[in-house]
């Protein structure tokens, strides 16, 4: 064989390998594509239906930091502490409902799937939201229990997980213990994974040694100050949101994990779990952002929220 034909080969080779590589790494993190749920409920309200409730918001009042109607209370606190390059700002929404039912999920384009993505607030926008944080950026990942407004979209067991049930509790639990239809079974209507668990029995954790994240390469920690968003739950249909800024002198630095669970339990929560931070952690109500994401007012795009309408 020629030196020409080989350098040929080589080249050819050498293109297939880098076409290969650019077009795995784009499956998994660009190019969007539409999944189908494990299992289809019946009579059960899903994410794309969640606008055709009959709210009357008539009789609300509100102001840029509370909101009241007969079903649903929301009242948000800025809360500063610290200063210079140890200062933290963060958000804490405590939210009572009537019911369980008033508490959805939602998905970015209101589709399930792989890397399909938008704000938080455009999420919220598109579902008539009040109040809505961002929830796991279950899009990034391809295993976890994903049970969505009592529909099972994912039962692949891999961490800790958090579960929404019917009776206005929130309880978190090893997701290799059970499975999707087994945590519908038991009145399961949402389910995010992600954590780790922050406050068990009203005791806040504080052992997060080792803990780790899915990155884009590989797992990584999660020990330093960060923003983050976490809910946590005082009692049935009484819940409490918080999300940290952070990454930004003189703002925020963020939080540890442990100063986190600190936080939910000084509030009070019997239970609470963590949600996807960093960029992700967004705070929105009533059509504006209230936090300020990474120091820069700028949202970042997910695959879904938590909220109430």
């Amino acid at each position: 064989m020629t030196k020409k034909k080989k350098l040929i080969i080589s080249v050819g080779s050498a293109m297939i390998i880098i076409f290969t590589i650019v077009f795995s790494l784009s499956y998994r993190y660009l190019i969007e594509r539409e999944e189908i749920p494990v299992s289809l409920m019946s009579n059960i309200k899903t994410s794309a239906d969640t606008n055709s409730g009959n709210i009357d918001k008539s009789e609300a009042t509100y102001d840029d930091w509370n909101y009241t109607r007969d079903d649903l209370q929301i009242s948000i606190q800025k809360v500063e502490s610290g200063s210079g390059n140890d200062k933290v700002t963060y958000y804490v929404a405590d939210v009572q409902v009537k019911e369980s039912s008033d508490l959805y999920s939602a998905f970015a384009k209101n589709k399930f799937g792989r890397n399909i993505i938008e704000t938080t607030s455009s999420i919220a926008e598109d579902n008539d939201a009040v109040f809505a944080i961002n929830g796991d950026y279950y899009g990034f990942r391809e295993d976890g229990i994903l049970i969505r407004n009592g529909v099972a979209y994912r039962d692949t067991a891999a961490r800790e997980g958090l579960a929404f049930y019917e009776d206005g509790t929130m309880k978190t639990y090893d997701e290799i213990s059970t499975s999707a239809e087994k945590l519908i079974s038991e009145g399961v209507i949402d389910t995010f994974s992600f954590g780790p668990t922050l406050v068990k029995n009203s005791k806040a954790i504080t052992n997060f040694e080792g803990v780790k994240i899915d990155k884009n390469m590989g797992n990584s920690s999660i020990q330093n100050s960060n923003p983050r968003t976490g809910v946590g739950i005082i009692s049935p249909n009484h819940y409490v949101f918080v999300v940290v800024d952070g990454r930004k002198e003189g703002y925020s630095k963020g939080m540890t994990l442990n100063e986190f669970s600190k936080v939910f339990e000084e509030l009070g929560c019997t239970d609470a779990y963590n949600l996807d931070g960093g960029g992700s952690s967004t705070m929105y109500f009533m059509g504006r952002v209230v936090n300020n994401p990474l120091g820069k007012n700028q949202e970042r795009e997910i695959s879904d929220i938590l909220y109430f309408k």
